[in-house]
């Protein structure tokens, strides 16, 4: 009983700032055109890889969508540390997470997490882009991201029908992509709240270690930003230290065994350690960073949760829990009853 009523408690008031994140990225679905990015991100060097990881950054793609969406900027010409950079700063965070992070973590972890994200993706992909001078000019492809084969009818919609379109998916495609990975970062979050006790992760949730068993645990798992923000709430609140919480959401959604894979494949051996070298070192640099800020400076993330939690009405919440109920129903139901549509 207890985890239920834990479960509840979560996706109430995660529910409104989930909402609110999901009709901002609809909006960077709409304004960002997806050929923009192939334009910008072609040359070698600092500036292309900056520009990757601050496009990025915002745009609502989960751990999936962005790998195809990678693959397709590199083979239209895109350097390898601009790949690297988009691939890195795009499932880290975005308006979503950002908005849930405030909801369950307060406004100091919901600045940090994308400024962390922004500069690993920076310095992983300068790492791998180190003497990447056979830029490859070629002919550009259609890529086969989530909904590219709309780009061309895309230009010939007004602006009310596209931004009908963004909102139409990040409400149902992209809430279908990720929506069993939110409730089970939700179920786990509440599993931790109710089952392990606070003084077994007071104790080894705490310094390097911890930053090392986040890792860990990051490393392998298949995890979008968004989902795994009540997982971090979770070990947060039982006793894990602010920074190794910060290094589980940023090693989590950057890497996985695809993306993984994809990054060898596509960019190659070397590519594939500078891209960890570069994800787990600096989150490792800024979660001491933040432990010790929190230390210095006294932050209680648990107190500024509880502030953000009030900003919303209680009525205004569970309306729309209710609305983000209906909504992953339809997206389970959707995901299970249609067949997978091929890409054209």
């Amino acid at each position: 009983m207890n985890l239920l009523l834990n479960f509840i408690d979560l996706f109430v008031e995660s529910a409104p700032w989930l909402l609110f994140g999901f009709f901002i990225a609809g909006l960077l679905k709409t304004l960002v055109p997806e050929d923009f990015l192939a334009r910008h991100l072609g040359q070698p060097g600092v500036a292309s890889t900056i520009k990757a990881a601050l496009l990025g950054a915002p745009l609502p793609l989960c751990s999936c969508g962005v790998i195809p969406a990678a693959i397709g900027l590199r083979r239209a010409g895109a350097s390898k540390a601009a790949t690297t950079s988009f691939l890195i700063s795009t499932p880290e965070t975005g308006v979503d997470s950002i908005s849930i992070s405030y909801a369950l973590l307060g406004p100091v972890m919901a600045i940090m997490r994308p400024f962390a994200a922004i500069v690993s993706a920076i310095t992983a992909g300068l790492l791998v882009g180190r003497g990447d001078d056979d830029q490859r000019q070629t002919e550009l492809v259609q890529s086969d991201c989530c909904a590219g084969h709309d780009a061309v009818r895309a230009e010939t919609q007004a602006l009310p029908e596209k931004i009908v379109a963004g909102l139409r998916y990040t409400f149902v495609d992209l809430l279908r992509d990720i929506v069993v990975w939110l409730l089970i970062g939700l179920l786990l979050a509440a599993a931790i709240k109710t089952f392990v006790p606070q003084e077994f992760l007071a104790v080894w949730g705490q310094g390097f270690s911890a930053y090392l068993m986040m890792a860990a645990i990051g490393i392998p798992m298949y995890i979008c930003a968004t989902a795994s923000t009540p997982v971090a709430a979770g070990l947060l609140f039982a006793g894990v230290s602010p920074g190794a919480v910060l290094v589980f959401m940023l090693v989590g959604p950057a890497t996985n065994i695809a993306t993984l894979g994809v990054v060898k494949t596509e960019l190659g051996q070397r590519s594939l350690a500078a891209y960890l070298g570069g994800v787990i070192g600096v989150a490792f640099i800024f979660g001491f960073a933040l432990d010790a800020g929190a230390q210095f400076w006294g932050f209680d993330f648990s107190l500024q949760a509880e502030h953000a939690h009030h900003i919303v009405n209680n009525t205004v919440a569970i309306v729309a829990a209710v609305v983000l109920a209906l909504l992953m129903t339809y997206a389970l139901l959707s995901s299970f009853i249609k067949p997978a549509i091929g890409q054209h």
